[in-house]
């Protein structure tokens, strides 16, 4: 008999499986955005049925929310349109899939055999919220901390790129010589 969890878990990833597809196959970049949020929304479901209530309320409010606002302000900063397509490189293709497909093959045989993970019941893995924030602030505060100084260079580098320099004829000096630029 299946249970309900199961089916959860499907309906889930299927959610997240066809968000994250979504967000490849989109040409306008704020539909893609809004696919990751559809992504996060269905992993924070997930986080759900594994009875970390706390992981999954984080996930809405501080990926599903603060950091997909700053990636849609971002990509309206850049004033990003629909993207140019273009054929694709030979080379990336000869090379490119037959290495993923190799690559995904030796990776999900790695973790098969090495992982050492049995089943584990539902609610059976730390999940209040002193466990996570010990876990986050201690165990954790180096990966934590270089993820948020990777968003904010991230951010300062979209700033940069968004930041274009005048096209046109240089202006002319009151002199009526060239004008130096600095």
């Amino acid at each position: 008999m299946i249970s309900i969890h199961l089916i959860l878990f499907l309906a889930f990833g299927a959610v997240a499986l066809a968000g994250a597809i979504n967000l490849l196959a989109q040409t306008h970049p704020i539909n893609s955005a809004l696919s990751l949020i559809a992504v996060m929304a269905a992993l924070a479901g997930e986080y759900l049925l594994l009875g970390a209530e706390f992981v999954a309320a984080v996930q809405v409010i501080v990926y599903a929310g603060a950091v997909m606002v700053l990636f849609v302000f971002v990509i309206m900063l850049l004033n990003a349109g629909v993207e140019e397509h273009t054929k694709g490189s030979r080379v990336a293709v000869i090379f490119g899939i037959p290495g993923v497909l190799i690559s995904s093959i030796l990776v999900a045989w790695t973790v098969l055999q090495h992982s050492g993970t049995e089943e584990v019941a539902v609610g059976a893995l730390p999940g209040a919220p002193k466990t996570i924030g010990v876990l986050l602030f201690h165990g954790f505060l180096l990966p934590f901390e270089i993820t948020s100084i990777l968003i904010l260079i991230a951010i300062m580098g979209a700033v940069v790129l968004a930041s274009k320099p005048p096209t046109g004829p240089p202006a002319a000096s009151p002199a009526g010589g060239p004008r130096k630029v600095d």
